[in-house]
């Protein structure tokens, strides 16, 4: 593991319902230049589900974290939310030590192979539409959110668990050495999102349309790849405030004065 990278804290079991699961993996606290990120682990019936794997600086301790709790090979899928080098650039790690099905939107299935050599059989392209995962005797939601921020973006949702995993939605760019998992005081911590959805989301209307698709599920959480994760009564906190939020090119002008 590259020596700018401090090990991160343990993995957390988040959710735990008979033999359905949610495991946070850690992050890392000291990623030099980089971003720290969050990755989970969903597991049904011995089956799983690894949610953004991360770069290379994430692969040590993502790996070391998560064979806690399961092997490689009983991963069925690496999800992909998008192509962004802190959520995707270790898939050749990943391919190389799981059978797992790469599942990312259909639009970035040509641009992953540039991160290095893997069975791109192994794709499984997302279409604009969404689709559903198959995880033991669960069904998981792929739900679009194109444009937040990437062109063929997409998250994740689990009706067992009721969670809601959103990669960049939902991020904040937390202080150094603050490794807290959930949100305890929204209007504090609006402040650490705001500047991150402004400059990356690409507008309002694409923030509108997201909530509109996501506003009839049943959310206890909405987890992110990089901050903390949003729980009860601040769901709809952060969905009032997402669906108001001008971004991107609704502030072209602003970004020129």
């Amino acid at each position: 593991m590259p020596a700018a990278v401090a090990f991160a804290t343990e993995a957390t079991v988040l959710f735990e319902q008979g033999d359905h699961r949610w495991i946070w993996l850690g992050t890392d606290d000291g990623a030099g230049e980089g971003v720290p990120a969050n990755q989970y682990l969903v597991q049904d019936r011995g089956r799983g589900l690894l949610l953004d794997p991360g770069s290379v600086l994430d692969f040590a301790r993502t790996i070391s974290n998560l064979s806690r709790f399961a092997e490689p090979a009983t991963l069925d899928y690496l999800f992909f939310s998008h192509q962004d080098p802190d959520v995707s650039s270790g898939v050749p790690m990943w391919a190389g030590v799981t059978k797992a099905k790469l599942v990312m939107p259909a639009i970035w299935a040509r641009f992953l192979p540039h991160f290095g050599e893997f069975d791109q059989t192994r794709i499984q392209g997302v279409p604009d539409k969404g689709s559903t995962l198959a995880l033991g005797k669960s069904e998981l939601r792929v739900i679009p959110a194109h444009f937040l921020h990437s062109t063929g973006n997409i998250v994740l949702y689990d009706p067992v668990a009721r969670y809601l995993f959103t990669g960049d939605i939902g991020t904040a760019i937390m202080p150094p050495g603050d490794n807290s998992l959930y949100v305890q005081d929204f209007s504090k911590h609006l402040k650490l999102m705001e500047g991150f959805h402004k400059r990356y989301m690409a507008s309002n209307a694409a923030c509108r349309n997201f909530v509109e698709r996501i506003n009839h599920l049943a959310i206890d959480a909405i987890v992110p790849q990089h901050g903390r994760i949003i729980r009860g009564d601040d769901v709809k906190r952060f969905k009032d405030w997402f669906r108001e939020l001008r971004c991107g090119v609704d502030l072209l002008a602003e970004m020129y004065r």
